[in-house]
């Protein structure tokens, strides 16, 4: 018995298909070192799979989300190396663009007013390469809705500044926030980021009562990554202040 157990680990550790599902269920479990560390085994065996890749992407920025500050930027940028790993080597592959948004997305706060500018359009494009290729990506819309929020909150003379100083930022507004997360939350109800970033789109547009709504709905919904654990905090925390 105990041979054949032996055997076992063996073949899933050969095997990357076996390798990747131990991956995914680590991060089910919101165990991200052992998820990394089961899908580096599998890329090692098979190099250039964007499966794997844009999973260790995901896993990364994940990770990098409730990182120490001093680890958080390796992280990410780890994170943009997997995810244009995966596009490198199937560029059909929707997660493989998602993730390399979603990447970028926290790397532009480490950037100055150039960078960033030029990162919010990658951001943009990417995003949107990953919904052409798969419209039912929940995520990808969801940072464009993040995105969206972003620009709207830049001020009319800060835009121009912009504009005249390292070029012009993507057009977004509120509206465009709205839809985006509308969207999100339309192909995956159940995901606690969409609901609360709509929350604070309504929360910076000035519509506090369906700040209280949309926000109270997302304290319902289940923890499944693990910046939703602190994200429940804040949400509680918003709730407090608007409801008394």
């Amino acid at each position: 018995m105990i041979g054949l157990c032996l055997l076992l680990q063996v073949l899933a550790v050969s095997d990357p298909s076996a390798r990747m599902g131990m991956g995914d269920e680590a991060f089910q479990r919101i165990d991200y070192p052992s998820a990394v560390a089961a899908y580096e085994d599998a890329l090692r065996v098979q190099p250039s799979n964007p499966e794997i890749s844009w999973r260790l992407a995901r896993a990364y920025v994940c990770m990098g989300e409730v990182a120490d500050a001093a680890r958080r930027e390796e992280l990410f940028r780890t994170a943009e190396s997997y995810a244009r790993r995966s596009i490198a080597a199937d560029s059909a592959c929707s997660e493989g663009h998602t993730w390399l948004a979603g990447a970028l997305g926290y790397l532009a706060y480490y950037g100055g007013n150039g960078e960033q500018i030029r990162l919010s359009h990658e951001v943009l494009q990417e995003a949107n390469r990953a919904i052409a290729l798969n419209g039912g990506d929940d995520a990808a819309y969801s940072i464009k809705g993040s995105l969206y929020r972003a620009l709207a909150n830049v001020g009319w003379l800060q835009k121009e500044l912009a504009t005249i100083l390292y070029g012009k930022l993507p057009p977004g507004a509120f509206e465009e926030a709205e839809a985006a997360l509308k969207k999100a939350i339309a192909l995956a109800p159940d995901v606690m980021r969409h609901h609360y970033e709509l929350g604070v789109v309504y929360l910076d547009w000035g519509k506090s009562g369906e700040a209280v709504q949309v926000l109270r709905h997302a304290a319902t919904l289940p923890v499944r990554v693990a910046i939703d654990r602190p994200r429940l905090e804040k949400i509680k925390e918003l709730l407090g202040k608007l409801e008394n």
